[in-house]
Formats: C-alpha cells, sequence, structure tokens
C-alpha cells in the first residue's frame, strides 16, 4: 500500500524531470511494476488476466467517478480549477487505461490478450511476450515507436473524445 516502493529512479524521476525541464510537449514515466506469484492466484486460467484487467479497470472508475462529478456542476458548486482539474484527472486516467491495454510486454494488455485468442496463435503470443519480457528495453522501443508514430493521434483523439462525453463538455 506504500506508492513510494513503486518509484523507479530513472523513469518516476529523472525523465520526466529532463522533459519537463526540456520544455518537451511530451512527458513519460513509469513505476516499478507491482509483483505477484502467479501460482497464487486460484483462477489459473483467467487469473492473470484478472489481474492486469484491475489496473484499467482502476483508472475507468477513476474518470467516470470525475466525470459523474462534472455532469453534476450545474447543482454542485465548483470553481472553475477544480473543473479544469478534473477533465485532466479523466483525460489521464482514461489515457493510462488505454495505454495500458495494449498487447506488448511488460503492459497490462499483453497479460489480456493471450485469452482472447485461439490456441495456436496464444502459444506464439506466448513466445514473443517471452523473449520481449527478457529484453526490456525491446519493448519500451517497441512501446514508444508504437505510439508516437502510430497509435499517438488515435489514442489522443479517442481519450479526449471520451473524456469530454464523460464529463458532459
Amino acid at each position: 500500500m506504500n506508492p513510494l516502493v513503486h518509484i523507479d529512479p530513472l523513469m518516476s524521476v529523472i525523465i520526466p524531470a529532463l522533459l519537463v525541464f526540456s520544455g518537451s510537449s511530451f512527458i513519460f514515466g513509469a513505476a516499478k511494476p507491482v509483483p505477484y506469484n502467479p501460482y497464487n492466484l486460484r483462477d489459473q486460467k483467467y487469473g492473470e488476466a484478472k489481474v492486469a484487467a484491475a489496473g484499467p479497470a482502476v483508472n475507468v472508475l477513476i474518470a467516470v467517478v470525475f466525470g459523474i462529478i462534472l455532469q453534476l456542476r450545474d447543482v454542485l458548486p465548483l470553481s472553475s480549477t477544480f473543473i479544469e482539474l478534473a477533465f485532466g484527472i479523466i483525460v489521464l486516467n482514461l489515457f493510462l487505461s488505454f495505454f495500458n491495454l495494449l498487447p506488448i510486454p511488460p503492459l497490462d494488455g499483453s497479460k489480456i490478450l493471450p485469452i482472447l485468442l485461439p490456441f495456436s496463435l496464444r502459444m506464439k503470443y506466448g513466445r514473443l511476450r517471452e523473449q520481449m519480457e527478457r529484453n526490456v528495453g525491446m519493448s519500451f522501443v517497441v512501446i514508444f515507436f508504437l505510439v508516437i508514430f502510430v497509435l499517438g493521434n488515435p489514442l489522443y483523439y479517442a481519450t479526449i473524445s471520451l473524456a469530454q462525453l464523460l464529463a458532459g463538455f
């Protein structure tokens, strides 16, 4: 429950700080993953996917809660600063949920996708996933280029459109 144990000095502090101080319009950061033993899961077939889906589900839940609050802005005395902050929280949490659902290791989507695939594809994807999990640097390069050059605009527009819908804008 202590969030400090998830701080990675390089990915949580140094890289985001360098991006902020360099005036970058793109800020990136990451935390240490939450370790768990998959053999302790009661549901061996879907347990890993359920654990992986929990993070994006919580992000969506947070976005929905703040969306409901913003939907009630005519009834509640909300300041314009709070409305802007709440909308930012919605956007950030929706983006994090979409991003984490990408099926690229070590992201959560890589643990959810296999349960949706037929057996033969699941086995091939499992081998690819093992290789990428052993070479985390390669995974981050793939994620970086995929998000920047391929999925950046669709993720951005999907996030903003859904955030505006949730907020009632």
